[in-house]
This record gives structure tokens, C-alpha cells and sequence, in this order.
């Protein structure tokens, strides 16, 4: 099972292309993901990418499937649609562990030249430096909501 943890920046070539950092090609190999397939996808709830292990995905979308039934009901397809609507297959290449990312999603996620990749455990999230600092919660929000939560234990 891969987890991805910590923290790194990257920068994004003329061709849309980012190195994957060692610390998360590295979190694949000890999850047993070394042939390293990815899928990759808008973030449906911030302004950034989300970056899967193949297997993570694979999970994740089966969960998601099993509420639904998209062959009979419209609305249930629609939502289907749309949720795999901008999913990409990446494999990193050679030694350098390049990441080719579709441009339609680098506009999405408003990333133009610089990147900060942070894992969040299931999966990698891509962000352009000043959407992040725009878009998480601040140290206060932060305290707040984690008071929020405990309570519902």
C-alpha cells in the first residue's frame, strides 16, 4: 500500500513536464508500486491535482461505483461522467522520473512554472505555491476545525 508523506517543490517544464521527487518515487517502491503507473486528476474539492497509486485509484473509484448504478439511472451517469472526466494514466519516465501532465490539467490547477507536491497519505496533491498558501486552512482554521472533529468522538 503506498502512502505519501511529506513535503517537496518542483518546477514545470516548457513541454508540462515535472519531476516526480525521490522522496515519493521512493514511497511507491516501499508500497510495492514499482512500476510506478499513477493516475492523475483534478481535485474535486481545492484548486490543485491529485496524484494516485494505480492500485489507490483502482480502490477508491470501486467505492465510489458501488453507490451508484450509472448503466440505469441519469443521474448517477452523469455524475460518473464527470467524476472521470480529466483522469490521466502517468508513468514516470526513465531515471528521471519525469511526469508529462496534460495541460488542460496544469490550467485547472493554475500551475504555470514552479509546483509544491505534498503528500497526503492515499494520495500526492500538485499545487501551484500560491493557490496552496490561498486555499489551506490557516493555523487558526486549522485549531478549530480539529476541535470540531475530536468533539465527534
Amino acid at each position: 500500500m503506498v502512502r505519501f508523506f511529506g513535503k517537496a517543490t518542483g518546477k514545470v517544464d516548457d513541454k508540462g513536464r515535472v519531476v516526480l521527487p525521490a522522496i515519493f518515487r521512493d514511497a511507491m517502491v516501499r508500497g510495492g508500486s514499482e512500476e510506478m503507473t499513477l493516475i492523475i486528476k483534478k481535485n474535486v474539492q481545492q484548486r490543485c491535482l491529485d496524484v494516485f497509486a494505480y492500485e489507490e485509484w483502482v480502490n477508491r473509484s470501486d467505492k465510489v461505483l458501488e453507490g451508484i448504478d450509472p448503466e440505469l439511472n441519469t443521474e448517477d451517469a452523469d455524475f460518473w461522467t464527470k467524476y472521470n472526466d480529466g483522469v490521466f494514466t502517468l508513468v514516470p519516465d526513465g531515471k528521471l522520473g519525469r511526469l508529462n501532465i496534460p495541460s488542460e490539467l496544469l490550467e485547472s490547477a493554475g500551475i504555470t512554472k514552479e509546483v509544491v507536491f505534498g503528500g497526503v497519505g492515499y494520495k500526492l496533491q500538485i499545487w501551484d505555491p500560491e493557490a496552496m498558501k490561498e486555499e489551506l486552512l490557516s493555523d487558526k482554521q486549522f485549531k478549530e476545525t480539529a476541535s470540531r472533529l475530536s468533539a465527534k468522538k
